[in-house]
Formats: C-alpha cells, sequence, structure tokens
C-alpha cells in the first residue's frame, strides 16, 4: 500500500532548489538594483549609442565626423578638460591638510564640518545663484574690494572661465573631502607613532608613512571629481561664457538635441563625451594599480 505524501513533501523548497544550483537566495536582493540599473542607465545608454549611428546625413559615423570637423565643437574637449583637471586637482589637494587636521579633536571642529560638507546641500544651481550674488561686477566681493580702494573698477569674476572654476570647487570640494577622510581615518594612528617614536617628525611620517597609504585614495577621490566636473553644465551657462571660454561638451550636446533638435548629434556629442572621460579614468586606476598594489588602508 502506498501512501500519498503533501505537495509540499514532494516538492523542495525554493531555498533548496537554487541552493542546487549554486544560487543563494539572498542574491535576489540584488534583483531590484540590477533591474534600476538597466532601466535607467544600460538602456538609455543603449539607446542613445545607437541613436548616434542614425544621422540624417553623413552615413554611420556622420555625426562624429560632423563633431571632429567643425574647430567650435571640437575645442569644447580642450574647454572641458581645462575646467575639469584644475578643479579636480584643487579639490583633491585642498582636501589633504584639511581632512589631516581634522582627524584630531579641537575645539569648533563639528562647525567646521558643517561648514565644509554644507555646500552638497545646496546644488549647482543655487551655488551658480550664489556666485552671481557675491562675485559679480556688483557683488558684494566688488563692493568691498572699491569700499576698500583695492579694485576702482569689478573685478571680472562671473560670466567667465573663474566664475565656473570656482563654481566646481564650492560644489565639488565636499565630496572630495570627506571621500579623503574616509581613506585618512583607516589608517592606523599607530604607524605614525611608531615612527615618531624613532625620531621622524610630522613632515617625514607624512611623507613615507601617511602620504604613500594615502595616495591610492586621493587618485581614486580624483576620478570621482573629475566626472562631476567633466560634467559641468548648470554653472558653465549661469556664471560662465557658454557662447565662448566656457562651451563645454555638455553645452555641445545640449544645443544639439534641444535646441537643433537633431538628437543623432546631441547623442554623438554624449559619446564622445563618455569616452574621454573613460580614458581618464582607466589612465588614473592603471596607474594607481602600479604605484601599489596592496591595501590602502583606508575606509573608501
Amino acid at each position: 500500500m502506498t501512501v500519498a505524501l503533501p505537495p509540499t513533501a514532494r516538492r523542495p523548497a525554493l531555498r533548496h532548489r537554487l541552493a542546487e544550483r549554486g544560487v543563494d537566495r539572498t542574491l535576489l536582493l540584488v534583483l531590484p538594483g540590477a533591474l534600476a540599473v538597466i532601466a535607467l542607465f544600460c538602456y538609455p545608454f543603449l539607446y542613445g549609442l545607437q541613436l548616434s549611428f542614425q544621422p540624417a546625413s553623413g552615413g554611420v559615423l556622420g555625426a562624429y565626423h560632423a563633431f571632429f570637423s567643425e574647430p567650435f565643437a571640437r575645442k569644447s574637449i580642450w574647454q572641458t578638460f581645462s575646467l575639469a583637471i584644475p578643479a579636480s586637482l584643487i579639490n583633491v589637494g585642498v582636501s589633504v591638510p584639511i581632512s589631516y587636521r581634522m582627524r584630531r579633536d579641537f575645539r569648533g571642529k563639528r562647525l567646521l564640518l558643517a561648514l565644509l560638507v554644507v555646500p552638497i546641500t545646496l546644488g549647482t544651481v543655487l551655488t551658480a545663484e550664489g556666485i552671481l550674488e557675491f562675485y559679480g561686477p556688483a557683488g558684494w566681493f566688488n563692493h568691498t574690494l572699491n569700499l576698500l580702494g583695492l579694485a576702482s573698477s569689478p573685478v571680472q569674476l562671473t560670466m567667465d572661465y573663474t566664475g565656473v572654476l570656482l563654481s566646481l570647487i564650492i560644489s565639488g570640494f565636499p565630496f572630495a573631502y570627506l571621500l579623503t577622510h574616509s581613506y585618512l581615518s583607516g589608517i592606523h594612528p599607530s604607524l605614525e607613532k611608531a615612527a615618531s617614536t624613532l625620531g621622524a617628525d610630522w613632515w617625514q611620517r607624512f611623507r613615507h608613512i601617511t602620504f604613500p597609504l594615502l595616495l591610492p585614495g586621493l587618485m581614486t577621490t580624483f576620478c570621482l571629481s573629475f566626472v562631476m566636473a567633466f560634467a559641468v553644465f548648470p554653472s558653465a551657462m549661469m556664471v560662465g561664457d557658454p557662447d565662448g571660454k566656457t562651451h563645454v561638451i555638455s553645452i555641445e550636446a545640449y544645443e544639439a538635441a534641444l535646441e537643433h533638435f537633431d538628437y543623432a548629434q546631441g547623442c554623438a556629442d554624449a559619446m564622445i563625451m563618455t569616452v574621454l572621460m573613460l580614458v581618464v579614468i582607466v589612465a588614473v586606476t592603471t596607474l594607481r594599480s602600479r604605484l601599489y598594489s596592496g591595501s590602502t588602508g583606508g575606509k573608501g
């Protein structure tokens, strides 16, 4: 006589069936994030990529040929790099001594930390408006210089390269500082204390111990700062010279797609922008792996 087993006894549980196939069911938690990446990044990127190969004229590579054959458009590459590289270097360079000092406790540390991080909450548009109000021809900065007799005419800091660079530094520094501070916090203080007992001064400790351990993190911080600065758009439009010295690639893509309604050209410009960013990131990460292959010692 055979006894019929209940359905649950005949069919193993889902986790057992997944485990038999070598799949951990906790990996299913990745599924919502993966779907979001596919919907919000992969699909728009691939759609834009295929659209860039469908220009109205010039063949498959017509949009790319049009970009590189136009001197004004081609010059936007240099203008974008001339903003992104200095802004990234300044943000990373300034964040190192400030983060190094902020590792220690002192009076007013929390207030200073809030002042350093608060630009994150402002956004690029509000930052650009603040720069216009403060550094503009009729702003407080020029008004103060005039009262002190340091300048007879307003100093040109907006609607130019300087205004965009200031905006990138103000908006990008908090990210560079937080990343650098996290890396520095991961370097154990006992290393410097050991060197101090051997007679090393603060500069020798920083140069031979802290900086080599911090360098990989600084390169990662530079990459992230560079990507943020390379995609500059609102500040280049609001406090820069979008038809001249700050005509960056993002503006070139915006004008092609939304002013001339040439979506293929706009997508091609965006793809060129993406490739240029990837070239810099690959170069920096390759240099990073050659300079240091061990643990960074940081938390970032």
